[in-house]
């Protein structure tokens, strides 16, 4: 029974030791443990067992209660050494944090561990757990952790030009998958629990037909499937849906678009195209980087578009021109609303099924996911759990290398769901992926108000319905705030970031090209060292607004824009119209995906529009312990929820309202 309760007084101490709740977490070895005070002096060695119980397993808090000499002066609980054997069937334990209560002063003393324990070695947690490398007593015991977890986080590149990623995935990594999400088993209960019988073959009779397939619950009709022949409506799904980060304010009419003002006359509300160009009411999107892209089927045909657009006279967003590929040609006419409504409808159906490329490769799995996962297996091969900077963002990773590893092996294999589902394929992805991280720059692409700038829309003047950037402005000042908070709090003198030289050699893999075993990102403030707070501040603001925000708005509408096929297309047949002549509505049909392709695209944008985690701020583990940085995280979670009261009263007014950057709805991390 070791020292437990005592019958001679009153216990000195009451220790509670909180084993984690991952899988094989749990423990049968014996636990031994030596307390430290604040002055260098020692208690005895104890044993920390309860007599008749199992301690120690998976997720269990046990408690135990142990005395000191009588005679023994001692003074507050600054550290606590423990160990244990290797007796048993468990051969890991996972340990959440330890706890100390003293019962002669009725102080309480927390010990966060958030460590798998070996067997023989003595580790020794101080009071909090929260330092910078050069200022911990137990520099040894940290480097070998960081050396351990080296081992297990390493980086790699799947294929060539692609994104840094975890060369394996290491066990840890593995039990957050198991434990969390199945891709395979929820969409087999998603099919079942709608009563949607799996669709044969063939193609839809009609767009009322298609509607015809949806349920009351579960695959519900989208938002989409009512809205998709509106103008304003293919105008709102670049300010308030998966297309949000590629509209930019029209400065000048590029030499390769079709237009000239007599074309345009009818549609600017009396201005010329210079005059809608000075006034600000002028925006463009450019998809060139699609072009010549390679898709999945020899057959297929990918869009490289380009299109105006015009905020007119009732401040809403409406297309104006489509051109469909990049060159001025017979064959490539500009496509108008003035033209024939099927026309027209099937010039905007081929010109979002590019747009739906770029949000499915770059907007949502590039500059998300991909970016992300190497940032995170980089911060575990660099940064202790004892550090700052890990604490702040070991929230904001819950999940991500799992889903990336296992989860995309699922969508994004060959013959897998991309292949099934989207034009571009796997082979398509994969190149655009290429192309879009060799552009992207974190201090620019990472940062919303900076990429904002630079397509000039930061002043919220411009474009007064880009519900977007309103509220996505609000989150990254929120972040921007809280972590710079936690950076001043833990750096408080340029020495003490230039003497950090674990920040330091995480800034440095952050910039190490990727064929050489770093993540190899441009735009990296400092480029490899950080010699001042602003800069980690930017890193760090990036990698939280990205985690949340970003990964918010462009994965959460995927199930209302996908799931009615010609509303937001991942997938189009035949080829896209080389003429103005009058189309029907079988042109339409003809050109969507058939119905087990639908079916597939309903049912696999249904699971991914799900939540998986809390809200931000709200983290599903909580490794902050220090008082002063408690405070910074309770001043962030009451700004945030001030956030969700300021969005909401937004989307009272807003036709249609934009709920996807509400705190509500927004994770912590890329859980799914």
């Amino acid at each position: 029974m070791g020292h437990c309760l005592s019958r001679r007084k009153p216990s000195d101490f009451r220790i509670t030791v909180v084993t984690g709740d991952k899988p094989y977490s749990g423990m049968d070895a014996n636990l031994r443990m030596i307390l430290h005070d604040d002055i260098g002096r020692q208690s005895h060695e104890f044993k920390l067992d309860n007599w008749f119980r199992n301690d120690f397993e998976r997720g269990a808090s046990d408690e135990f209660r142990i005395n000191l000499p009588a005679d023994m002066k001692f003074g507050n609980v600054a550290k606590v050494e423990f160990w244990r054997d290797n007796r048993g069937v468990g051969a890991s334990w996972y340990v959440e944090r330890v706890s100390v209560e003293d019962k002669r002063t009725n102080s309480m003393f927390v010990f966060p561990v958030y460590r798998w324990i070996k067997a023989h070695y003595h580790y020794v947690i101080q009071h909090l757990d929260t330092n910078l490398p050069q200022l911990d007593e137990h520099k040894e015991q940290r480097s070998m952790e960081l050396q351990e977890k080296k081992k297990n986080y390493e980086v790699a590149t799947k294929a060539e030009g692609m994104p840094a990623q975890i060369k394996q995935m290491p066990d840890d990594e593995k039990f957050s998958w198991d434990y969390k999400w199945n891709i395979l088993k929820t969409k087999a209960t998603l099919i079942a629990a709608s009563k949607i019988i799996q669709l044969t073959s063939g193609d839809w009779e009609s767009l009322s037909s298609l509607k015809n397939v949806y349920t009351k619950e579960h695959l519900i009709e989208p938002v989409g499937a009512r809205r998709w022949t509106n103008d304003g409506y293919f105008g709102h799904q670049r300010v308030a849906s998966c297309g949000h980060g590629l509209i930019k304010l029209c400065t000048e009419i590029p030499e390769k678009l079709g237009v000239t003002d007599e074309l345009l006359k009818p549609l600017l509300e009396g201005m010329t195209i210079q005059e809608a160009i000075k006034a600000k009411r002028l925006f463009i999107v450019d998809l060139e980087i699609l072009k010549d892209l390679p898709c999945a089927r020899p057959e297929s045909v990918l869009c490289a578009p380009i299109a105006l657009f015009l905020e007119n006279s009732k401040k809403q967003l409406v297309p104006i021109a489509i051109q469909l590929f990049q060159q001025k040609a017979p064959d490539n006419p500009v496509f108008l609303p003035s033209d024939h409504p099927w026309t027209w409808l099937l010039a905007k159906v081929w010109y979002n099924n590019a747009d739906a490329s770029y949000h499915q490769a770059l907007t949502h799995l590039g500059f998300t996911h991909l970016v992300m996962e190497g940032i995170s297996v980089i911060t575990h091969r660099n940064l202790s759990q004892s550090h700052p900077i890990f604490k702040l963002l070991a929230p904001h990773f819950l999940y991500l290398i799992a889903i990336n590893s296992r989860g995309l092996d699922l969508l994004i294999s060959e013959g897998g769901w991309v292949d099934k589902t989207m034009t571009i394929g796997v082979k398509g992805m994969f190149e655009l992926i290429r192309r879009g991280l060799n552009a992207w720059r974190m201090n620019v692409d990472g940062i919303i108000p900076e990429c904002l700038k630079e397509r000039g829309l930061l002043d919220q003047n411009i474009l007064h319905y880009f519900p977007y950037r309103d509220d996505a402005l609000l989150l990254h000042e929120a972040i921007h705030s809280y972590v710079t908070e936690m950076v001043n709090l833990y750096y408080t003198s340029p020495e003490l970031l230039t003497g950090d030289w674990e920040i330091q050699g995480w800034a440095e893999e952050m910039v190490r090209p990727r064929d050489q075993g770093g993540v190899g990102l441009k735009g990296v403030p400092g480029n490899g060292r950080f010699t001042c707070n602003e800069e980690l501040i930017i890193v760090l603001t990036c990698i939280i607004t990205t985690c949340s925000v970003g990964h918010a708005a462009a994965n959460f509408p995927q199930y209302d824009e996908y799931a009615f096929p010609p509303n937001y297309p991942g997938l189009l047949r035949g080829i896209p119209p080389k003429d103005k002549a009058e189309r029907t509505e079988k042109d339409i049909i003809h050109t969507i995906p058939d119905k087990p392709t639908t079916l597939d695209t309903m049912v696999v944008t249904k699971i991914l529009s799900g939540k998986g985690t809390k809200s931000l701020g709200d983290f599903e583990v909580n490794y902050i312990f220090d008082p002063e940085a408690r405070n910074i995280v309770s001043k962030f979670r009451a700004r945030i929820q001030e956030i969700g009261h300021t969005i909401k009263d937004r989307n009272k007014t807003r036709n249609p309202p934009y709920h996807w950057l509400d705190p509500d709805h927004v994770p912590n991390s890329i859980s799914i």
